[in-house]
């Protein structure tokens, strides 16, 4: 892959047998380290499931190694040209899951998932009748960029999934259900776990939304915003034929594109803001948060309890004014 920056994101996973996690992981980190790389990558029995950044050198050197294992021979890496590292530090950690669902009868999707759909089928299939596009990711996740006339869980962790599907399984019932998620993994998982249910129709789109935006014939089409991935990025463009703002800022309704976390630490709660309204309610998501003795915008700026009393004073009258 020919690049024109100097460092590159990896994402990738790979349902294989990992017969001793947590030693596979202290190896793995040790390599990663010595490599120069930085991310997150998790190990379970089940497989791996990683993001990692590094140069292109770093990066290529990575993804030599692990397609020298047997076991990783055959895994897809989703390659992002970035202008420096998107993360700070180096994690390898073992874990139960890969993708934590919690299900009382696990799902191998090595055994049971939905039919895989390319880009290409997969945006036709959207436009076909009795179809349903259901997002597998989290509320804050849809609210930043989804598929156009996708269905948004109401859920803000992926384990609560499977009980809203319960919940909402009139929506479902009887339609072809096409799922999605950012690159793959959750889909595996939860289009398995969609079809033991008794759903008949499922299927999912291969690759997740990465490669979909990357794909050189749908370019991204029908996907409205942007993609939100979890490292220091925080989004990823998708539509690479059209861009429609779809965030909404959470103070003022206003089209926005740009994450920010609570300063509450003890809240950490993220919201869409622009950076006018992060600094006129000293980013935090209520009132109770603004005046927390922790708040970290305070911290962050030297404010002074006169300064921080002022600013709260000036939202109360400007509240006032408009009930």
């Amino acid at each position: 892959m020919t690049t024109s920056k100097e460092y590159r994101v990896l994402l990738y996973y790979h349902y294989v047998t990992i017969d001793d996690p947590e030693e596979f992981a202290k190896q793995h980190l040790k390599f990663c380290k010595e490599t120069g790389l930085k991310g997150r990558i998790l190990v379970a029995n089940e497989g791996i499931n990683g993001t990692v950044s590094g140069t292109v050198e770093q990066t290529d050197r990575y993804m030599e190694m692990m397609k020298a294992d047997p076991r990783f021979a055959d895994m897809a890496f989703k390659i992002d040209e970035a202008d420096k590292h998107a993360f700070k530090k180096m994690h390898v950690r073992p874990r139960k899951e890969l993708v934590t669902l919690r299900l009382e009868d696990d799902i191998d999707p090595r055994q049971l998932t939905g039919k895989y759909l390319s880009p290409q089928e997969f945006y036709e299939a959207m436009q076909e009748e009795d179809t349903v596009v259901l997002d597998a990711r989290n509320d804050y996740e849809y609210d930043l960029g989804h598929f156009r006339g996708a269905i948004r869980p109401d859920i803000k962790a992926f384990r609560e999934l499977p009980d809203w599907v319960r919940k909402n399984k009139d929506k479902l019932e009887g339609k072809k259900i096409l799922t999605y998620c950012t690159g793959g993994i959750r889909c595996e998982k939860f289009s398995g776990w969609l079809v033991k249910e008794g759903f008949e129709d499922v299927s999912q789109l291969h690759g997740g939304i990465v490669t979909y935006g990357k794909d050189p014939e749908v370019q991204g089409e029908l996907w409205d915003g942007k993609c939100y991935v979890f490292d220091e990025r925080i989004s990823v463009p998708v539509n690479r034929k059209e861009h429609v703002i779809v965030g909404r800022d959470y103070f003022d309704g206003e089209p926005c594109e740009r994450y920010v976390n609570c300063a509450n630490p003890e809240c950490n709660r993220q919201f869409l803001c622009s950076e006018e309204n992060e600094h006129k309610y000293l980013r935090s998501c209520s009132d109770e948060c603004r005046v927390h003795p922790r708040n970290l915008y305070v911290k962050e700026h030297n404010l002074t309890e006169e300064e921080v009393n002022d600013r709260i004073k000036k939202l109360e009258e400007e509240k006032a004014l408009n009930v």
